[in-house]
């Protein structure tokens, strides 16, 4: 039987941008935590506004709000970096088996002749093949995600 593989590119690159923004969420979450708080108001404003604050500007409501955005920030990069994470963990640990007269989805080995109906709308733009087999189960394989879908489009 051959198996579905982890595309080693799409890995990368997902792994990269989920690695980016870990590291984007803990720059934030250093700043929101640490650095704004212990930095002066009218400094931090210099810092950001690349100018002196007008006269009588409430530097503090001014502090305040950019380390809120900061906490704002680092939590939306953290679950971005989470949800890449959740979808590179799914596409590896995805199993799809097949030969010539068969696959295994799910654990369970089918026959070919099983596939009630193929979806092949999203195949030439984006390498996704749709399967409904006739219990209702449907399978989705995508070709930027795992080598092998190519050579199980074909015979199908």
């Amino acid at each position: 039987m051959k198996k579905l593989k982890l595309n080693p590119e799409f890995f990368r690159r997902h792994f990269a941008v989920c690695l980016l923004m870990a590291g984007l969420g803990c720059w934030f979450g250093y700043d929101g935590l640490v650095s704004y708080p212990k930095t002066p108001a009218a400094e931090l404003y210099e810092k950001i506004e690349k100018a002196k604050a007008p006269e009588g500007y409430p530097l503090e409501a001014f502090k305040r709000q950019k380390i809120k955005s900061q906490y704002g920030f680092a939590a939306l990069c953290l679950v971005a970096a989470a949800l890449i994470g959740i979808n590179i963990s799914a596409a590896a640990f995805f199993r799809f088996e097949y030969d010539e007269t068969s696959f295994v989805y799910d654990g369970k080995r089918r026959m070919l002749g099983e596939v009630k109906s193929v979806d092949r709308s999203q195949w030439k733009k984006k390498g996704i093949l749709k399967l409904v087999l006739e219990d209702g189960t449907k399978v989705v394989l995508d070709a930027w995600h795992h080598l092998g879908v190519k050579d199980f489009e074909k015979m199908v």
